[in-house]
């Protein structure tokens, strides 16, 4: 099963890092998800949720105040102003 290397980071440290099978979120163009298999990209995060789908465990809910995420080979690289995981 493909998997996403998926890593949060804010200003000041890491908040989430692992294996993923799905992550969403908003950016300043409206919401995205991002599966195993994305085509790269390189978006603007909006304030809001992200939600990521680790391959085990609960899903995991991070508050995000702006920033920006990279998307590739799999690998997703979120880069927040300020990050704050509230679920998982």
């Amino acid at each position: 099963m493909a998997e996403l290397d998926v890593e949060v980071v804010s200003q000041d440290r890491a908040v989430w890092s692992g294996a993923a099978k799905a992550i969403r979120g908003r950016t300043i163009e409206g919401d995205i998800g991002i599966l195993p298999g994305h085509t790269p990209v390189l978006a603007l995060l909006a304030e809001g949720e992200l939600m990521i789908e680790p391959t085990s465990g609960s899903p995991v809910t991070a508050n995000i105040d702006g920033g920006f995420f990279s998307v590739d080979s799999d690998r997703v690289t979120i880069v927040a102003d300020d990050a704050e995981v509230t679920s998982g």
